[in-house]
């Protein structure tokens, strides 16, 4: 991966996806520093199964064609304890790399310790752990919903992943990425 110049910032997407709730989170990467875009929740309503699907699709082709990502990046598959749960994140996921392949974009994926280490130092952290620093590291006045949260985490695991040995240079605001996580 190429780290992007300074004059052209580099769009990133994140998807954490879920068959009841999809969060995404957009980021640019300016340099080396991570700016916020957006971040949302794809809910979607009762009902059968491939619906819901269908909607996560329409949803994350709205998200790419509002926001026109570079990257995308996703959560990779993890084993649940529950086998009909695993299944149905697995169609989610399906579904949300089948939409990005049909818009010409390349997905790379990450494992869930790998986005928690990136993201807080720590690959078990918490959920609100994540919310907190990704609150902190893209200076958010609230924090986002958890999923939008953990989409914004795998966006900026991404954007640390594209930086490579640079990304232990200092930063903007006092912060310095090292150890795979920022430093506040």
């Amino acid at each position: 991966m190429q780290t992007p110049a300074l004059s052209n910032p580099l769009r990133i997407l994140g998807i954490d996806p879920g068959s009841r709730i999809t969060g995404y989170g957009v980021i640019e990467l300016v340099g080396l520093v991570p700016r916020y875009v957006a971040s949302g929740c794809i809910r979607t309503a009762e009902g059968p199964l491939e619906q819901r699907l269908a909607q996560i699709y329409a949803g994350l082709g709205e998200v790419v064609g509002l926001h026109r990502p570079d990257a995308v990046a996703i959560e990779r598959v993890f084993m649940a304890k529950n086998p009909d749960s695993a299944l149905k994140l697995g169609q989610a996921r399906g579904v949300a790399l089948v939409c990005m392949a049909n818009h010409g974009l390349a997905v790379d994926e990450y494992a869930a310790r790998q986005i928690k280490q990136a993201v807080t130092g720590q690959g078990g952290a918490d959920k609100l752990q994540v919310q907190h620093m990704v609150t902190a590291i893209l200076h958010l006045a609230a924090s986002p919903q958890a999923d939008a949260a953990d989409a914004l985490a795998i966006a900026l695991t991404h954007a640390y992943a594209s930086q490579g040995p640079k990304a232990l240079t200092t930063q903007g605001g006092g912060r310095r990425r090292s150890s795979g996580r920022w430093r506040l």
